[in-house]
């Protein structure tokens, strides 16, 4: 919505595993403030369902969690665009692929191989 909603993106990555991080990110001028959330804003969650959702105040775990969202909005392999219009695209691609599920898988393998070598 034009003054509304200009500065918002969405992507929709459906691809062999099925969960989805359910993470918002309200970057408000710079002091992000990042929250999990047990389901999607739709609005047979809102209506029909007890959802939660609560903030996140580690900045190591904030970390993570924006390392996880770039991963996912750089898929240029299973991502689709969700426009007002619904037309929902695949990303475009660009000379590297990025399959953000694998992505995540290998960036989380590498992450406890590191922790396991420190230890």
């Amino acid at each position: 919505m034009k003054g509304l909603s200009d500065n918002i993106e969405a992507i929709s990555i459906v691809d062999r595993f099925l969960e989805h991080s359910r993470v918002l990110v309200f970057c408000n001028a710079g002091n992000p403030h990042y929250f999990i959330t047990s389901a999607d804003w739709m609005i047979r969650n809102f209506d029909n369902r007890i959802e939660v959702a609560c903030p996140i105040y580690d900045t190591d775990l904030q970390k993570e969690l924006m390392t996880m969202l770039q991963i996912q909005m750089a898929d240029n392999v299973k991502a689709r665009d969700l426009s007002s219009k619904k037309i929902n695209a695949y990303a475009k691609s660009s000379k590297r692929i990025i399959h953000s599920q694998l992505e995540i898988y290998n960036y989380f393998k590498t992450s406890l191989e590191s922790a396991e070598t420190e230890s």
